[in-house]
């Protein structure tokens, strides 16, 4: 029965406006419910208004809660539909799903989605973390019968364990990994692209078809600048594409890379937002200013996250004037059965 009304859900959101249209998940085998989430994501572009999906990053690991989510709600009585959290354990050098899976089934029951990214500790680091490491090869990864290959399928599991205990908590993932993959801060970034490719494929595969996590909705998010398609694995590899971008000013002027994200055929959000930059944010921000600048200049988004601190919903001003506006989704506006328990 609960198979039977996810599909009723998914054939309703085809319905929604004129443009949309089904959309067909990189992994053909995708759950009902994930396949109606990523339809509905597909059905808002053509609103005029509740189109643009309201999210808050809530932290890494061992931290991940939902105190920011309660304290956007004191602030606004609004709830973000989509919460963020993140696998990293910075602290061992390694990854954590117990807080961050706590967090996000919460929030799932209560109905609202998922986003979980990771900050990928270095497989080709025999001491663990190594987040920040320079000249790594990717291809070592997937070299057979190295200790590097062994660390990196270690990593995978590991992954594969957190993900498929929310599997069986019913939740649906858009999960988000490699981010910001264009730029040459992490490990694994500003790498040849084909090589890169091959890695993102070799993840895709092993979680999908190996491990059997068919709740996932795969998100490609490289940050705003040069190159912002170039790392993008195809369409059987994701469901969505953003931008991460740190500025206050929400323009084509100060986030590059637009035009090219936005051709792939993928819903498209910002899939970090914060203001002032990537370091030292004031938490005096507008976040009007952020709702003026989509509607203007990213006419294609269809969700946002906020990054935790003082970027975030909680910390800045107008957010609820923001959260209020006719264009946001909020957590009560999504339909009824898209989200919670079951699939």
């Amino acid at each position: 029965m609960k198979s039977m009304l996810a599909w009723l859900l998914v054939l309703n959101l085809l319905f929604v406006g004129v443009a949309a249209r089904a959309l067909e998940p990189a992994n053909p085998h995708a759950s009902a419910k994930a396949r109606a989430i990523l339809n509905y994501f597909g059905s808002l572009s053509v609103r005029t208004e509740k189109r643009l999906v309201s999210g808050q990053f809530t932290g890494f690991g061992r931290g991940a809660t939902l105190r920011l989510m309660d304290e956007i709600h004191d602030h606004t009585s609004q709830w973000p539909v989509l919460v963020g959290t993140d696998y990293a354990d910075f602290e061992h050098g390694s990854l954590t799903f117990k807080a961050p899976n706590r967090a996000a089934v919460h929030y799932w029951n209560q109905g609202g989605l998922v986003t979980i990214s990771a900050h990928l500790y270095n497989p080709a680091n025999p001491k663990g973390g190594g987040l920040r490491d320079q000249g790594v090869d990717l291809n070592a990864l997937l070299a057979p019968d190295t200790d590097t290959h062994a660390r990196w399928m270690q990593e995978l599991d590991l992954i594969a364990a957190g993900l498929q205990e929310l599997k069986d908590a019913g939740v649906v993932v858009l999960w988000r990994p490699f981010h910001e993959m264009n730029g040459d801060w992490f490990w694994w970034g500003a790498k040849d692209p084909d090589t890169f490719i091959k890695i993102w494929r070799q993840m895709f595969d092993y979680l999908s078809q190996t491990k059997g996590l068919d709740n996932l909705l795969w998100v490609y998010s490289p940050n705003h600048g040069s190159k912002t398609a170039a790392y993008y694995a195809g369409d059987h590899y994701v469901d969505l594409v953003g931008l991460d971008a740190y500025t206050d000013f929400v323009d084509n002027d100060h986030i590059k890379g637009y035009a090219e994200a936005a051709k792939i055929e993928k819903p498209f959000g910002f899939t970090e937002y914060g203001p002032h930059g990537p370091q030292n944010p004031l938490g005096d921000y507008d976040y009007r200013r952020f709702l003026e600048g989509v509607k203007k200049d990213f006419p294609k988004a269809v969700f946002f996250m906020s990054w935790d601190g003082k970027w975030s919903l909680a910390r800045n001003n107008n957010v609820k004037e923001l959260l209020a506006d006719s264009w946001i989704v909020n957590r009560g506006d999504l339909p009824a059965g898209l989200v919670g328990k079951g699939d």
